[in-house]
């Protein structure tokens, strides 16, 4: 237990946090995007195995790192897109699209890494190319920030500047603007020209660009291969960290990191003598009491809300009674 409290309060355990929260940062971007479109997009899951593997696949044929990460993110892309016709031109309910994704996307992967390499647990036997890692010049020699911050895979650094990003682009560009109408009153964005089919189509396209670097930080970072079902449930915790932070790519951000901080715990955890089932459970049970914190939240918002207008009402009502009087 000891090593356990030295490790969560060194450098290491902040520099596994960072790491830890790379994926979710993607992908929670990528949910921030559908949701702002008023998309319930749940189908990340799938799109993260698909260019995890499409990546491996990709440098290991080519030995060209650019080569994979285009593939990687073309296989993604086409889970993103098969969502956006099943969900926005069929007409296909959402959330048994999504789940239909994730399931082609567990067994999917597996069939491809079967045909390519023989192996249906892992793609050790083939010679795939990692992203890397990035070294910065002078803060690397500061003492416990160096370790914190410097010595993480370029992919970690692309994470976090996607959410400055993100929130460039839907607060600051007019596609970021028929984003947010779309998604708050498509009616009314419909009736001044915005094709609102296609704006939530180009959210979803960028989210699932976004989920694909997520899912090849897991096999081209992360770790230097693909596993089966690898992603481990970061795709829906992505979508609760999304959820947690209200849709505001900052919150969302300061979610995620803390979901990744849950999960670099529970690695921790596996060093201890706890059960190692307990280790497991970390990062479900920090979602759950997330939610359940947010949902108490956003109740209480509701209800001061619904005071506030009911005083208003009652004070309007009181206004005309007494003009009446008057009159």
């Amino acid at each position: 237990m000891n090593d356990l409290m030295t490790f969560v309060l060194s450098p290491a355990f902040a520099n596994a946090i960072i790491r830890m929260s790379t994926p979710l940062i993607f992908v929670s971007m990528a949910a921030v995007l559908g949701a702002k479109a008023n998309i319930l997009c749940i189908a990340y899951e799938g799109m993260m195995l698909f260019a995890a593997l499409g990546g491996v696949i990709g440098s290991a044929l080519s030995q060209n790192l650019l080569v994979g990460m285009l593939c990687g993110v073309l296989a993604g892309s086409l889970i993103a897109g098969l969502f956006a016709y099943f969900v926005l031109v069929l007409k296909t309910k959402d959330m048994l699209v999504g789940l239909a994704l994730n399931t082609l996307g567990s067994g999917g992967t597996i069939f491809a890494l079967y045909v390519m390499s023989g192996q249906k647990a892992s793609s050790i036997s083939l010679n795939s190319l990692q992203f890397p890692v990035i070294h910065i010049p002078f803060i690397e020699d500061i003492p416990v920030l160096g370790g914190i911050i410097s010595g993480h895979n370029l992919l970690t650094y692309l994470a976090y500047l996607s959410v400055i990003l993100v929130y460039l682009l839907l607060y600051k560009t007019p596609l970021g603007l028929r984003i947010r109408s779309v998604g708050e009153s498509p009616d009314a964005a419909e009736s001044v020209g915005t094709n609102v089919v296609k704006t939530r189509v180009i959210a979803l396209m960028i989210g699932g660009v976004l989920a694909s670097f997520g899912g090849m930080f897991m096999s081209m970072g992360y770790t230097p291969y693909f596993t089966r079902d690898m992603m481990n449930g970061r795709g829906y915790n992505a979508i609760a960290a999304q959820n947690l932070g209200a849709g505001h790519p900052i919150l969302t951000l300061l979610c995620s990191i803390l979901f990744g901080a849950a999960d670099a715990f529970g690695i921790a955890l596996q060093t201890s003598r706890l059960p190692p089932q307990l280790a497991s459970m970390v990062p479900y049970i920090t979602t759950l009491v997330g939610l359940i914190i947010i949902g108490q939240a956003r109740r209480k918002q509701e209800k001061k809300r619904a005071l506030a207008l009911g005083a208003r009402e009652l004070a309007a009502e009181q206004e005309s009674a007494s003009q009446g009087v008057k009159g």
